[in-house]
């Protein structure tokens, strides 16, 4: 539809309602409400379809005209780009009337969120991870607004364009829901969508794994074997020894590579007779965990991959010196492209990886309905109106082709009735991402409300050498929202698994560098004894107990 048509039915429509409210309104009421006072939808079941007409006309096409700022603190020190310098900052402040002054945290984000929360000065909205403590200390000293009210109060558009799993699950216990996520999937995305990746790879070097025939790596035998030729066809990358095997940072509560991914890639239950299920100690995973310790007996697991940390491992990835890894492919993007850009068969590629020993296929979780950050409308807010409806702006449809594609007939168009980026905008943005926000600012620059589920419905095929590894994903790709539970902080619960989790850490190494199967055996013995003394049954009671509760929400059998 042409721009000045849409224009033009948009304010026929505001014009129509403002009438029909005009003439409908109490006669004894003389004065009528402003765009910019409460108008709570009357609770009269009469009038429910006088409310869902206000549902429908979003809140910010009527205030445009009044400029306003807002402060939005973004507790990430990374977070660079400004606001109203790019296309997309101005639009988006030009249609609401909303400016935006980001507050960011020059040094430990931690201390300056503890800085504002504790002087009682937060900025208008508060964009943090969901899982930080912080959320439910605001949400219980009544410093945030409860954005549901805000909603019926001044913007009923709001329940429109929010997600009815999502504003379930984020639902507090006296039924308001004060956050709003990003990069949020619920499990009805997944069955709605079949291009949702997963970050969870088991990737090889493309020249030496075709150099070797390409052999099945899904079984201990055939993995071993591959490593063993590989290393021999190929013991040095440019002069420096070859890692034959790759695996994530090992840190105080054992290695991603090695527990988490690998148990995914075995598809290794999180659940097992209605209970929550502790994947450790696994048939499956010490199996494999063996096959490992095995090969580093041989030699095989190299020094590098005990000690090196993620700048040492980006070094080494980019050189081209691992022969496989289990690892979490946007990690080294940029290390990709650079190998591509030396040798296209140097790059890395997605390959099928350890299976268990029924061969299922792997199951690799994607994003979750917990999504990535929650923001949150603080009590500091002067204009709450304004912020609320720019929330429903930003999570609309409308909000979402500006924040991913743009402006339309600008940046993008539709193509077949699929909204598309143009060329010469994308090549910017493949090209030179800090020019593309500059100029542009789209792409999600502004990811505060993302809704990956939504962009899946204009989402093109990432370009190679980077899209292989996403779209290598797609089939194996569940949701496991039902198992991100939380324990209460400071419960007995959560000290019993931060307590098994560190010896989980300690033990992990040793059995991987156990001399023998024998020791192997003995480590991994003590360590399920251990586990029991610290509590272990009691953690499970407490995980069924809110993997049950999850699933509720959720509508999950």
């Amino acid at each position: 539809m042409k721009k000045s048509l849409s224009k033009f039915i948009t304010l026929l429509l505001v014009l129509t309602i403002t009438l029909a409210l005009v003439s409908c309104g109490n006669k004894d009421d003389d004065k009528q409400p402003s765009s910019n006072q409460a108008q709570t939808p009357p609770d009269n079941t009469d009038n429910e379809d006088d409310k869902t007409d206000k549902e429908g006309v979003p809140g910010w096409q009527a205030n445009s005209d009044d400029k306003v700022t807002v402060t939005w603190y973004v507790n990430y020190s990374w977070f660079t780009t400004p606001w109203g310098e790019n296309l997309i900052s101005r639009t988006i402040t030009e249609e609401t009337g909303v400016n935006v002054e980001f507050v960011v945290p020059a040094g430990n984000e931690t201390e300056k969120l503890n800085s504002l929360i504790a002087s009682d000065s937060l900025p208008d909205l508060v964009t943090i991870g969901w899982w930080e403590p912080q959320v439910g200390q605001m949400i219980d000293d009544g410093m945030v607004y409860a954005l549901d009210e805000l909603a019926n109060e001044y913007d009923p558009y709001w329940f429109t364009v929010a997600d009815p799993d999502r504003v379930g699950w984020f639902t507090q216990p006296d039924g308001h829901i004060y956050g709003y996520p990003n990069s949020s999937f619920s499990p009805n995305d997944y069955e709605m969508y079949d291009n949702i990746p997963s970050n969870q790879t088991f990737l090889v070097r493309k020249d030496m794994y075709e150099a070797i025939g390409s052999p099945d790596m899904t079984t201990p035998e055939g993995f071993k074997a591959a490593v063993r030729v590989a290393t021999e066809m190929f013991p040095e990358v440019n002069g420096q020894p070859l890692i034959p095997i790759g695996a994530h940072e090992f840190i105080s509560t054992g290695n991603n590579s090695f527990d988490l991914f690998l148990s995914n890639f075995l598809a290794i239950p999180y659940e097992k007779d209605g209970k929550y299920y502790n994947r450790y100690t696994d048939p499956e995973l010490i199996t494999w965990l063996k096959v490992f310790r095995e090969l580093g007996a041989e030699g095989y697991l190299a020094e590098d991959i005990f000690i090196d940390k993620r700048a040492q491992m980006e070094e080494k990835i980019a050189q081209g010196r691992y022969f496989c890894m289990l690892y979490q492919r946007t990690d080294f993007a940029d290390q990709q492209r650079m190998l591509y850009g030396a040798d296209p068969n140097s790059i890395y590629i997605a390959i099928d990886g350890p299976k268990n020993s029924n061969g299922d296929d792997h199951t690799l979780p994607g994003t979750g309905i917990n999504g990535w950050t929650l923001t949150l409308i603080s009590k500091s807010c002067k204009r709450p109106d304004r912020a609320i409806q720019l929330c429903s702006y930003l999570m609309s449809e409308h909000g979402q082709h500006m924040t991913w594609l743009g402006v339309e007939g600008i940046t993008w168009d539709y193509v077949y009735g699929v909204p598309t980026m143009r060329q010469e905008v994308r090549d910017i943005l493949i090209s030179d991402r800090a020019e593309y926000d500059r100029l542009y600012g789209s792409d999600a620059a502004y990811w505060m409300f993302q809704d990956n589920a939504m962009a899946l419905r204009w989402a093109v095929h990432t370009p190679d050498p980077l899209g292989q590894m996403e779209r290598w994903t797609y089939p194996y790709v569940i949701s496991t929202s039902q198992y991100d539970v939380t324990l209460p902080a400071g419960s007995d619960e959560q000290e019993i698994k931060i307590k098994i989790d560190n010896e989980w850490g300690n033990v992990l190494t040793q059995l991987l560098l156990a001399e023998t199967e024998e020791k192997f055996d003995q480590i991994l013995n003590d360590f399920k004894i251990k586990i029991e003394s610290f509590g272990l049954e009691k953690l499970n009671a407490m995980q069924t107990k809110l993997m049950n509760e999850a699933k509720d929400k959720l509508g999950i059998d």
